[in-house]
C-alpha cells in the first residue's frame, strides 16, 4: 500500500477532490495546514504598515490506497491541482506497512 499526502492551493481542493473520486479514491483525510517552500512568503500591507507573511495557508491531503491505485491518485492530483505557478505544492508517496480498520479488525487493502 502507499501513503500519498498532498499540499495544494486551498482553492483547488474541490478540483482535486473530485478528480480523486473520478478515479475510484473512495476516502481521505484534509487538514488545514501552513507552510512555505522556495517562494518563502510574501509581504502585504496592512493599515499603512508593510509586514511579512512567512506562513502560507495550504490544504494537506492524505490518503492511502492500493499500489496499483497510487500512480493514477497522483496524475489526478496534479492534473487538478496545478496552476502553473509558484505554490502550487508538493506531492509525497511513502510505503505503508500495514493498516487496520478498527470497526472489523480488517487488516490491508481490505481495511482501506
Amino acid at each position: 500500500m502507499k501513503k500519498i499526502e498532498a499540499i495544494i492551493k486551498p482553492f483547488k481542493l474541490e478540483e482535486v477532490k473530485d478528480a480523486l473520486h473520478d478515479v475510484g479514491v473512495e476516502g481521505m483525510t484534509v487538514s488545514e495546514v501552513k507552510g512555505f517552500g522556495r517562494q518563502k512568503g510574501h509581504t502585504e500591507i496592512y493599515r499603512g504598515s508593510e509586514y511579512t507573511v512567512d506562513f502560507l495557508p495550504k490544504i494537506k491531503i492524505e490518503l492511502v490506497l492500493a499500489d496499483s491505485k497510487a500512480p493514477e491518485a497522483v496524475a489526478a492530483i496534479i492534473k487538478a491541482a496545478k496552476t502553473g505557478k509558484i505554490g502550487d505544492g508538493k506531492i509525497f508517496i511513502s510505503n505503508v506497512e500495514e493498516a487496520v480498520r478498527i470497526r472489523t479488525e480488517e487488516k490491508g487493502e481490505h481495511a482501506v
